[in-house]
């Protein structure tokens, strides 16, 4: 068997794009502990002055998330945004259709958007167009960024906001093509609502940004054609098409789980086809970019959760959704993040789903600590890191076939160049499961650069997890790596996710 080999070529010359810092976004919807238990809890010790989790919100900080989408997610299709805002005892219950639990509107906007603030992120707000329609969007809209005057403006004010929260990213409902989602629809009926609903809020608020519904997933029985019939409606008046994907490894088939990413480039791929197709179907001059907002790992907890619906419901919120993510989906966040990147023209935003406690990358217990999950690394490296300039690699591996797929790359990588700051940051992924790979890389172009530092994230156990007490799974440094003449030489060891830092000689 020929050895097992990776080499990849980057020029500072040959851009993909400039990456959009909201491509490292997350996502809070008020469902089982994400937000009660999970960023808010008054009677936890770190609780500050408002009830939101000091602890949580200082590991938020940390992942430097720029924006946060909320509240919702199925939650949305039948949110009532009014319940949640104004005085807290005045607050109804009501009863939570998409989860089967019990919402008590003790969080709402306004506090979702005074702790995102503190948490350091901007706000993506979802309207419902399931249950309601136009005029509500307008209603939400008017009351979060118009300035004064007005009946929801002032309502805002008599709520203590004087200052509007001047939200700039909307999403035009959620996965409005599922048969799951209470007020689906069909393509040519959410079109005519999202176009009529956009134009009426570009009219209050000519700034914001819109991103149309796109398809639930690739599996959709409407894929593609739902995004070629709602953006023909939408087009003139929205930015982006949303894109949602989950993974799950329930085959127990590691190989074919970590080629699974290339699904992902499949999804960007078609996805941009089908709005191009639309551009130049309607003469237009501006593309249709893309915001993956709800992507990640998921498949563990799904039975728990399915009983706790059907036999348990109207609980405040229940413990649902709380996959604990072992090393190997580490992995896979790793290579779908590195899609992302190489995709930066047209992925503007992105939204891990979610950020706690529901299929997150923070845990946290009742009364006691938050911690970390394997998937958080990955994804604080690449916030931390990988805001710049995508660079287009030109990547050669040996590569193997899954069950699934053929010709997929041992080594997946893209590099990413900070020129204010000098550097270049590698990404990289082994996906061998037995053995550590060589791995070139030609720098050349970036005279005079030298290494800082190569973090790698590897384990003897794929089904290694994190817990409260014990961070099985955790970075480390790798010693044995160095530059020469231009060219970076590293071994990536098997099953590992890698970050390779250079910078300019001091």
């Amino acid at each position: 068997m020929a050895k097992k080999f990776a080499k990849m070529i980057v020029d500072k010359e040959f851009k993909i794009a400039e990456i959009d810092k909201r491509v490292y976004g997350s996502f809070i919807e008020h469902l089982g502990r994400a937000v009660y238990e999970g960023i808010y809890q008054p009677d936890h010790p770190s609780a500050d002055k408002d009830g939101f989790r000091k602890d949580v919100t200082a590991l938020v900080r940390e992942l430097n998330v720029p924006i946060i989408r909320y509240p919702g997610g199925n939650f949305v299709s039948n949110y009532y945004w009014e319940d949640g805002v104004g005085p807290a005892e005045d607050r109804p219950k009501r009863l939570e259709l998409a989860w089967r639990s019990l919402e008590t509107n003790e969080v709402g906007l306004n506090e979702f958007a005074k702790w995102a603030g503190i948490a350091g992120s901007e706000v993506m707000m979802a309207v419902n167009l399931g249950t309601r329609g136009v005029g509500d969007a307008c209603n939400l809209l008017e009351y979060c960024n118009h300035e004064a005057g007005t009946r929801y403006s002032e309502l805002r004010i008599k709520h203590g906001y004087k200052t509007p929260h001047k939200i700039k990213t909307w999403c035009l409902g959620n996965e409005m093509d599922g048969p799951w989602q209470l007020g689906s629809k069909t393509p040519a009926e959410y079109g005519r609502i999202a176009y009529e609903t956009a134009k009426a809020m570009k009219l209050i608020d000519p700034d914001i940004e819109l991103v149309s519904c796109g398809s639930s997933s690739t599996s959709m029985k409407t894929f593609p054609e739902w995004e070629a019939v709602t953006l023909e409606h939408t087009y003139d008046h929205v930015d982006y098409v949303s894109l949602h994907q989950y993974f799950g490894n329930q085959e127990n088939d590691t190989p074919n789980f970590l080629a699974k990413s290339m699904e992902t480039e499949h999804f960007i791929k078609t996805v941009i086809a089908t709005c191009d197709y639309v551009k130049a179907k309607k003469r237009g001059k501006k593309n249709i970019n893309l915001s993956f907002d709800e992507w990640n790992v998921w498949y563990h907890s799904n039975q728990a959760d399915n009983n706790i619906m059907k036999k348990e419901p109207w609980q405040k919120a229940p413990a649902l959704l709380e996959d604990i993510y072992n090393f190997e989906d580490a992995l896979l966040v790793g290579l779908m993040l590195i899609t992302f990147i190489k995709h930066a023209d047209r992925v503007k935003m992105a939204c891990l789903a979610q950020l706690v406690n529901v299929i997150a990358p923070i845990m946290t217990e009742t009364n006691g600590p938050a911690w970390k999950q394997t998937i958080y690394y990955p994804y604080l490296h690449a916030s931390r890191y990988g805001r710049g300039t995508a660079l287009q690699p030109v990547l050669y591996s040996t590569r193997h076939d899954t069950r699934e797929y053929t010709d997929v790359y041992d080594v997946d990588a893209v590099a990413v160049y900070r020129e204010e700051a000098e550097e270049v940051t590698i990404f990289a992924v082994n996906r061998d499961l037995e053995e550590g790979i060589e791995f070139t890389c030609d720098v050349r172009s970036f005279d005079g650069y030298e290494l800082i530092e190569h973090i790698v994230l590897a384990s003897d156990d794929l089904q290694a997890v994190n817990s409260a007490v014990k961070q099985a799974v955790q970075p480390r440094k790798e010693e044995n790596t160095a530059i020469n003449d231009g060219i970076l030489t590293a071994v990536l060891r098997k099953a590992s996710w890698n970050v390779i830092r250079l910078g300019k000689k001091q």
